[in-house]
């Protein structure tokens, strides 16, 4: 084998449509395109959303709510999943590098803790917010709820 019979693997290279070359192509007059109408002009392009003149999906549809621009959302952790945590690791103190390591939440997560479940240890728990069964349940047992 040499430079002189090099060719590409069969099937691999095909020759494209020669449109609008003539009657005698058998692709002239029309180029495939149909007769008439916008998607045969040059230079169409269709609108996203656009059914063809029928009133679209998105008009259709009633809107209603807003979204608060304002609003700040929360990872909710329960006090069963921070007292299998302290029980599983024998923690103290759970803060949010303490919930990164274990997967719990992510690196910009904020942090709410709930009051879903019984907690028996004595924690340090710092977070962003508390509920107030959460935190009474974690000061009644002689720990401490910080507020970030």
């Amino acid at each position: 084998m040499d430079l002189s019979n090099l060719k590409p693997a069969e099937g691999s290279v095909k020759n494209n449509k020669r449109l609008g070359r003539g009657q005698g192509s058998g692709r002239g007059a029309t180029s495939t395109r149909g007769n008439k109408g916008a998607k045969s002009r040059s230079g169409y392009s269709s609108k996203v959303g656009f059914e063809g003149g029928q009133m679209p999906i998105y008009r259709r549809m009633p809107k209603f709510g807003f979204k608060n621009i304002n609003r700040v959302e929360y990872v909710g952790i329960n006090l069963d999943v921070l007292q299998k945590l302290a029980d599983s690791k024998n923690i103290k103190i759970i803060d949010l590098d303490v919930l990164l390591q274990n997967g719990i939440v992510s690196k910009k997560d904020k942090v709410k803790i709930l009051g879903r479940g019984e907690l028996k240890a004595t924690l340090e728990v710092k977070a962003h917010a508390f509920s107030k069964t959460a935190q009474k349940a974690i000061e009644s047992n002689g720990g401490t709820a910080i507020k970030l």
